[in-house]
């Protein structure tokens, strides 16, 4: 019989997881949702409105709360026999926990039962079953049911009971229908611990030794860093040490920043955590071990309030209450060795980041090479899924892409990469974004699914052929 104890043992064994000189732009949504492998999803299903029904309800109760899943096929069987599709969020949240076996073969033809689908039809169904359904969930965005996050939030305390805080907040404004377990537990460590996280999270990197550039040589000139300028200040992130904390807290040109570090996303944004109105000592930025849509969720240590990690914008906790919005700074995706060339004074993070530790080479091996591994739901087929793009928000609010090779290219070929007010100008061997009228503007890079899907209707910039 699988109870509690399996999904503790789960948490335990889970591996850390304007002027368009040179170019056209294109800004329609793709004509119907289709997957990342270009799968389109069959059409919603109709679902009700108004209360669970109470049998239905008894069912849910009795899976989530019991949590006797050994004992739970009939039950879910009986829920698959509902016709209320909302429910389908739920049989989502088992199989995140219950990936095999004879619940998840219930959960996967309940969910067929309620919503028509078949997953099967889904080539990336071969890979994850429980992808392929919540893909389609997001898909659809179905309404989930009432009374949905007190369901949800029981096998996800179970794993984490420390994520408790999190759904306490009835005034977030996170849509809990999109957050999954990342594969990792919260890192709650105290600013400036140096020792890993001993209950399996991803451990943030605080105030890192760095070392003058030629102290840097222990490092490829064609490895890969995030770049980041501070006034007149310059600091290099090696790549694959951001790979194993994902996080830094830092000071830079004399401010605070964290910078988060979404490989899942393939994006490494930074923001300044001092200056926060109200509040006399800069916030301390940590990984949850939580996802919305394959973006990692970063909260704040001393609040435990949520943040958006894409957005910088607080979305539960005291933060929120106070309406907190994180200003952005450029992160630059360049080779070290260019990165160092353009900015000689640069530092760069010392080879074991101050912690007396080593770091592999290349900590992901090829994880994300065949797509994203968890759920993103349709993508904007405009760009394949993960091709890197370099994304700001135009001065007048309009969010912009520019493919970051194709970008490149066009500049040393002499082009001119302008779209809405935004220029591209080359940074090391990488790129950042500037108005045209010469202003600074903030901009990184991520993969383009995680760009279009948090900024929906982006404009994007395409060469000439």
């Amino acid at each position: 019989m699988r109870t509690l104890a399996r999904l503790a043992v789960l948490a335990l064994i889970a591996a850390a997881c304007g002027g368009t000189d040179g170019a056209v732009t294109t800004s329609s949504a793709p004509p119907e949702p289709a997957s990342q492998t270009g799968f389109t999803f069959p059409p919603p299903p109709a679902v009700p409105d108004g209360p669970v029904d109470a049998e239905l309800a008894d069912d849910l109760d009795g899976l989530f709360r019991s949590l006797q899943l050994g004992a739970g096929v009939e039950v879910i069987e009986r829920i698959g026999e509902s016709g209320d599709g909302r429910v389908a969020w739920l049989l989502s949240d088992v199989l995140r926990f219950v990936g095999f076996g004879a619940e998840a073969d219930a959960a996967v033809a309940a969910f067929e039962q309620l919503t028509g689908a078949d997953i099967s039809a889904d080539p990336l169904s071969s890979r994850s079953v429980w992808q392929s359904v919540t893909n389609h969930l997001f898909a659809w965005d179905l309404p989930a049911p009432p009374g949905y996050l007190e369901w949800k939030r029981i096998p996800y305390e179970i794993v984490e009971p420390k994520w408790a805080p999190f759904f306490d907040d009835v005034d977030a404004a996170i849509d809990w229908r999109y957050v999954s377990w990342g594969g990792v537990l919260i890192d709650d460590r105290p600013l400036g611990d140096p020792q890993p996280c001993a209950r399996g999270c991803i451990p943030a990197l605080d105030d890192p030794e760095v070392t003058p550039a030629a102290g840097g040589a222990w490092y490829p000139d064609e490895g890969i860093v995030f770049g980041v300028v501070v006034g007149d200040e310059a600091r290099a992130y090696p790549k694959h040490m951001m790979e194993v904390h994902e996080m830094v807290n830092d000071t830079l040109g004399g401010r605070r920043i964290g910078m988060p570090y979404c490989t899942l996303c393939g994006s490494a944004q930074a923001y300044f955590t001092d200056d926060i109105p109200g509040r006399a000592e800069p916030i301390v930025l940590r990984t949850s071990g939580l996802l919305a849509r394959s973006n990692k969720v970063m909260y704040e240590l001393t609040t435990f309030s949520v943040f958006d990690t894409f957005l910088g914008v607080a979305v539960s906790g005291p933060l929120r209450d106070e309406g907190v919005a994180l200003e952005m700074v450029s992160v630059v995706t360049s080779t070290w060795g260019e990165w160092r060339a353009a900015h000689p004074e640069t530092t760069i993070v010392a080879e074991d980041g101050g912690l007396g530790r080593t770091y592999p080479e290349d900590p992901l091996r090829g994880r994300d090479d065949d797509g994203p591994i968890f759920p993103i739901g349709e993508v904007d087929l405009r760009l394949p899924a993960q091709e890197q793009v370099l994304g700001v928000i135009a001065p007048d609010g309009t969010p912009v892409a520019f493919p970051a090779i194709a970008a490149r290219t066009a500049i040393e070929s002499g082009d001119v990469v302008e779209l809405a007010g935004v220029r591209v100008v080359p940074d090391g061997s990488g790129i950042r974004a500037e108005a045209t009228s010469g202003a600074p503007l903030s901009s990184h890079q991520a993969f383009w699914f995680a760009w279009s899907q948090f900024h929906p209707g982006t404009q994007l910039w395409t060469p000439l052929s």
